[in-house]
């Protein structure tokens, strides 16, 4: 019997503090909401407890982020897209940004395993004065385990109305895409990694953050990957590699160095959860 999960996370600024409320139906829950970096700033860690999703599963998250809130959300582990022998499985991520409101979305990566049929989604809206950084990563197959991606689909679909759109569909049959130079190039994960502001952010500001995260960029970590602000309100990190942890890593300090230098923030931010 598939699973339809629903989880919708509220954000509000009382009294100094980022505050969380919830409520969920199904398997999908938040584990904790955490304050490592004091009252301001809401970490939370979200919990799917099956572990991964199988044929006809939905995963339904929306993320409601008030005025002045800051909060920051993370997952204990991979989302994991099994082998399905019928209907798709989903998982469909709404994030709303009030006035002045940040958000960070840092999941761990979504594992299309042999087999699945599965749809990925993401939608962002940001109102004047909010900001957000995020990342998508996916990883095809598990060549660790020496289960290459050789059959199924999956279907990303990353947006911010009028502002950014990336949709692709990855079909295991499709030898050209997989392994050409001009698609993946046998690389057997990909991910994007944004900042996307509410209101356009000046030209100069634009140069200094990229100049920051291209320093970043210019190590040995074995990751293809450039850094681009398409728009005046975005600026998006491209990247695949061979497999899922140098690219991990390269974001974590791309994500450290824009938190330092977009917000001002630690330069040593806490680590992201993982079991």
């Amino acid at each position: 019997m598939p699973w339809h999960a629903r989880l919708s996370l509220d954000l509000t600024f009382e009294n100094h503090k980022t505050t969380a409320r919830f409520e969920h139906d199904g398997p999908l829950r938040i584990l904790k909401s955490l304050y490592p970096e004091g009252p301001a700033i809401c970490h939370n860690v979200i919990v799917h407890p099956p572990g991964g999703l199988v044929g006809g599963d939905v995963l339904d998250v929306s993320v409601h982020a008030g005025a002045g809130t800051h909060g920051l959300i993370s997952t204990p582990g991979a989302t994991r897209f099994y082998r399905s022998e019928g209907p798709a499985t989903e998982q469909r991520v709404s994030l709303t940004l009030d006035e002045g409101a940040r958000l960070e979305w840092l999941p761990l990566e979504a594992i299309a395993y042999p087999g699945c049929l599965a749809l990925n989604s993401l939608r962002a809206t940001l109102a004047e004065g909010a900001e957000m950084i995020g990342w998508d990563v996916c990883a095809l197959g598990l060549p660790n385990a020496n289960q290459p991606f050789d059959r199924g689909s999956l279907t990303q679909h990353l947006e911010i109305p009028g502002l950014w759109l990336e949709r692709s569909r990855i079909d295991a049959s499709d030898t050209r895409l997989l392994e050409s130079p001009l698609g993946l190039g046998g690389h057997k994960c990909m991910g994007t990694l944004w900042l996307a502001c509410g209101t356009p952010i000046t030209r100069e500001r634009r140069e200094h953050l990229l100049e920051a995260v291209r320093t970043v960029l210019g190590g040995e970590h074995g990751v293809q990957v450039g850094a681009t602000c398409p728009n005046p309100r975005m600026l998006v990190v491209r990247a695949v590699a061979p497999l899922v942890e140098p690219l991990m890593a390269l974001f974590q300090q791309i994500w450290a160095t824009l938190r330092t230098q977009a917000w001002a923030l630690d330069s040593t931010p806490p680590r992201i959860w993982k079991v």
